[in-house]
């Protein structure tokens, strides 16, 4: 068990990247599903899978690459845990951080659910901003 589910989704997909693995897998909840599917909406990933096991799930991720076989280059080049257990980070609507001057996406835990950076300045709303990816 970690204490911090979402820094451990984020190291999972960030070795496994630097091992140049095509999937990553790794136990489900809800949180790590919401991001899961904003990184698919996004492009950052090819697909996400949940594998219904006992005696917890398991949530599958497809990462996305691009370039040739010998010049191939992950899409994610960079992932950043911003709001920590230990130290939460939260943001207003017009406070909400550009990542990578609009290149990468911050992703926030609202009221209206996880959500991205984009979405919630559409939807007018702020909350915790859980991490950056670019």
């Amino acid at each position: 068990m970690t204490s911090d589910p979402i820094a451990d989704l984020l190291t999972r997909v960030r070795n496994s990247l630097i091992a140049g693995h095509t999937a990553v897998s790794m136990p489900h909840s809800k949180i790590k599903q919401a991001i899961a599917d904003i990184l698919l909406e996004e492009g950052f990933i090819s697909g996400v899978e949940v594998l219904p096991e006992r005696p917890q799930a398991v949530l599958n991720l497809k990462l996305k690459y691009v370039g040739r076989r010998r010049e191939r280059r992950p899409v994610i080049t960079g992932l950043k845990r911003v709001s920590r257990p230990g130290r939460r980070v939260y943001a207003k609507r017009r406070e909400i951080p550009w990542v990578q001057s609009g290149m990468g996406i911050s992703i926030l835990s609202t009221p209206k659910g996880v959500v991205s950076g984009q979405r919630a300045r559409r939807l007018g709303v702020g909350g915790e901003v859980l991490c950056h990816v670019w």
